[in-house]
């Protein structure tokens, strides 16, 4: 209290300066209700008044002066007056905000009774200035207590209490924001008065007076930053819908002019899609921006939206066109240009259709633009159009087998296709382990309602249904024909693999797919064991049956229920129908080769196909063997085990970490399934906190292929490559063939600082890389893989 007693009066300044300022601002603060907005104004410069006449007050007590004689009684005055002053102009804030924010349509009675107390104080002050009896001056012109000093507290201690109540009833009517500090606000006032009866010396009611006119300038401010973000977040929100329903307007409006456009051709039907789609993902893997890859999404989209002008029996003819044809087809990449150069503001729209069709060796149409001369977005979608163009139907041909399109795709690096992009594309392929990157056809046989109708035995049947380490279920429907009851009238799966996922019964198809048939599964757990080495075969009784009652019910119509499921060379089939489950357990020749479920059936009509996979990954004691596992690394092994790599990058030796120079000699011998140039060894270059191949924080650098192709996965690497082919070289067939029997190769590499150089020479391709990585990391480690290869006698030789 000493401490308040020698200083207040520079507390009183610094306060006075304060409200002043608040006054100013809050004349100034346009966003706040008018009514409101001038009564914080006036509370702040009452406040602002209060604290100064209290200062002098203070000053010019004791002072026998002229001058001191009337500053101690004016600003006395004064302090009273504005005191209630304060009060008054805070009523009608508050009642400004209960009847606009708090909706009342009638102004609460206690704070009219307010308004009353306030003439009520100022009648009484007045009387007080004649008969003394709030307080006295002394001879020495000092301040002293009246008798009836407690009075004057019943105004404004009445109004605050009045205040109060209001608040808390009407707290639920007004923003928290706000409520909560009127609630403190409006308690300072009272505790002070209590303290000020007690305390004499100090203008302790007259601060927190002061203190709450400041506060509550502060916590509206508050208030009306919240509001204020709260309503430009709510503008922002609309503007954000608004712009995305005209995004989704945008992409609704490109994709119906697609579908148009394809729907001229009976045999592009999705391809605009499809090359949309494929287009991004290009883009994505090259490190574009998300808003570069959806201008190329779109792009593409409209890439052929020139077809248009190009009329239909062009489009539609199945022979072979005229050159008088072929010249009107090149017309569509001018004419889509004029069509979307309207759209000025998606430029990329019109330089997209009109250069999609050039080459990269400049042998292309219509300007015959050469490499980087064409526009990147163009670049991409030649790509992506060609290797949509080769895996859809044709009127003279099937899809493509998707490894064939690779090939394809390979042969057109630097001569059709940017090689930068045409990698990528590589690159998807690769992962795209299930061939999903398609036309995908409508298969009646297995869409709802529709029924699949089985005649003689393998006459009719559907689409390839893959089987992985996921559980594929199946629920259908089957019902004999009538005409043809027998214990065979009931479904049957055909167990194959072939590029297409399609059944061939064909010579020439089945050479032209690699058809590989497995066997034979039919409902009630009849087996046919062709290709596979061991067939297996468990039924369960559920209910009990007559041979003539089974039949009975196949023409009646059996429910079935299917699960299907792969763990490396082992499927396992559970057909459940009412009366059995039969388990089936088929060991493959190998654990390479794919498996598809093909349905069919005799004599019998399959419908209500409903087919779902799970996410849950099998381990290998799903399913008990019943033939042992076949290896191809049952031999010595080197420095490190010997790896049989089956598919894609499945399998790697543990990572070795590279510090400066490393040579790794090992045997190859490809799979007896291999048959592709890239069925070889890869060196990869990584980094992973368990030094191990895709494993824990896994980073990959480069992948290595011996047979010369590479790339980079992220935009923290960068990767050079130079290969050269020797004398040695006699052709990939003989590439293809010295795989199948084996040989020993060396790889080279040496680590300067982030920089990775390797070197090796294998029947006739001699490849330098330089792997430049521009990341941190703890580790360098290199590893062995590669895509159906068996790698042995692995040796380290560190230096």
């Amino acid at each position: 209290m000493d401490f308040l007693r020698e200083h207040q009066l520079n507390f009183m300044l610094f306060l006075s300066g304060i409200c002043t300022i608040l006054a100013i601002l809050a004349f100034f603060t346009k966003s706040l209700e008018k009514k409101r907005r001038f009564s914080l104004v006036f509370m702040e410069l009452c406040a602002a008044l209060l604290l100064i006449a209290d200062r002098y007050a203070y000053l010019y007590r004791g002072d026998p002066s002229q001058l001191g004689y009337w500053m101690v009684r004016i600003s006395n005055f004064l302090v009273y007056f504005l005191s209630l002053l304060i009060i008054f102009f805070y009523n009608k804030y508050l009642l400004g905000l209960f009847t606009r924010e708090g909706k009342l349509q009638n102004p609460p009675v206690r704070l009219q009774l307010v308004n009353t107390f306030f003439i009520l104080g100022v009648i009484l002050l007045v009387l007080s200035q004649f008969v003394g009896f709030y307080y006295t001056f002394d001879e020495m012109n000092r301040y002293q207590r009246g008798p009836g000093f407690i009075i004057c507290y019943i105004a404004p201690f009445t109004s605050i209490f009045l205040q109060f109540s209001v608040i808390l009833q009407y707290f639920k009517r007004i923003s928290k924001n706000i409520g909560i500090p009127l609630v403190i606000i409006a308690l300072l006032p009272i505790i002070a008065t209590v303290i000020q009866i007690f305390t004499y010396g100090l203008s302790l009611t007259n601060m927190a007076i002061v203190a709450e006119a400041a506060l509550l300038y502060i916590f509206v401010l508050l208030d009306m930053n919240r509001t204020v973000e709260k309503v430009n977040k709510i503008e922002i929100d609309m503007l954000k819908e608004e712009q995305q329903k005209m995004q989704i307007l945008f992409e609704q409006t490109a994709e119906a002019l697609a579908n148009a456009i394809d729907a001229k051709d009976a045999y592009t039907h999705g391809h605009s899609t499809r090359v949309a789609e494929y287009a991004r993902q290009i883009a994505i893997n090259a490190g574009k921006t998300p808003r570069e890859c959806g201008e190329i999404y779109f792009a593409g989209l409209l890439h052929d939206v020139g077809k248009i002008g190009i009329p239909i029996s062009i489009i539609n003819k199945t022979g072979r066109l005229t050159d008088e044809e072929f010249a009107e087809i090149k017309k569509h990449p001018v004419i889509g240009s004029q069509i979307l150069s309207s759209i000025t503001q998606s430029p990329y729209l019109s330089i997209a259709a009109k250069f999609h069709h050039e080459r990269y060796d400049g042998r292309g149409y219509p300007y015959c633009l050469k490499g980087a001369d064409i526009p990147d977005i163009a670049r991409i979608i030649a790509v992506a159009d060609a290797y949509d163009a080769m895996t859809s139907r044709r009127s003279y041909r099937d899809p493509i087998p998707q490894q064939r399109v690779r090939e394809e795709i390979v042969k057109g690096i630097e001569t059709q296709f940017d090689p930068v992009y045409a990698k990528i594309m590589l690159h998807l392929i690769d992962i795209d382990t299930e061939y999903t990157m398609k036309e995908h056809e409508e298969v009646r046989e297995l869409a709802g309602k529709d029924v699949l109708v089985c005649e003689e035995y393998r006459k009719q049947y559907s689409e390839g249904i893959h089987i992985s380490d996921e559980i594929t279920k199946i629920h259908l429907h089957c019902k004999a024909d009538k005409n043809f009851l027998s214990e065979k009238t009931i479904p049957s799966f055909i167990i194959f693999d072939s590029l297409d996922a399609r059944i061939h019964d064909t010579e020439q198809k089945k050479k032209d797919m690699i058809y590989y048939e497995h066997g034979e599964v039919r409902f009630d757990g009849y087996t046919v064991c062709k290709e596979a080495r061991k067939n297996k075969t468990e039924i369960v009784q559920l209910a009990s049956i007559s041979a003539e009652g089974l039949i009975q019910a196949y023409e009646n119509g059996i429910d079935y229920d299917v699960e299907a499921v792969r763990y490396e060379d082992h499927v396992y089939i559970e057909i459940k129908s009412p009366y059995q489950l039969a388990k089936v357990t088929i060991a493959l020749q190998d654990g390479i080769r794919y498996a598809y479920l093909g349905l069919t059936g005799e004599h019998c009509f399959i419908s209500n196909v409903d087919i779902k996979k799970s996410d849950e990954l099998i381990d290998e004691s799903y399913i008990p063997r019943i033939a042992e596992k076949i290896s191809f690394i049952d031999v010595p092994a080197g420095d490190v085990p010997n790896v049989q790599v089956n598919d894609w990058c499945s399998a790697a030796t543990e990572g070795i970490v590279l510090k400066n120079e490393l040579e790794i000699s090992f045997h190859t011998m490809s799979l007896p399934t291999a048959r592709l140039i890239w069925h070889c060894p890869f060196v990869s270059i990584f980094y992973s906190k368990d030094k191990k191949f895709k494993g824990e924080g896994y980073k990959e650098f480069a992948v290595l292929r011996l047979d010369g192709e590479t790339w980079e996965s992220y935009d923290y690497v960068s990767n050079r490559i130079i290969i050269n082919k020797t004398d040695d070289f006699n052709g990939w067939d003989d590439w293809k063939q010295t795989n199948k029997q084996g040989m020993d190769c060396t790889v080279r590499l040496q680590r300067i600082g982030h920089t990775v150089k390797m070197e090796t020479l294998n029947c006739g391709i001699a490849i330098r890389s330089t792997t430049t990585i521009k990341a941190d990391v703890p580790e360098i480690l290199i590893a062995l893989t590669g895509d159906q290869v068996a790698l042995t006698n692995i040796k380290i030789n560190l230096s």
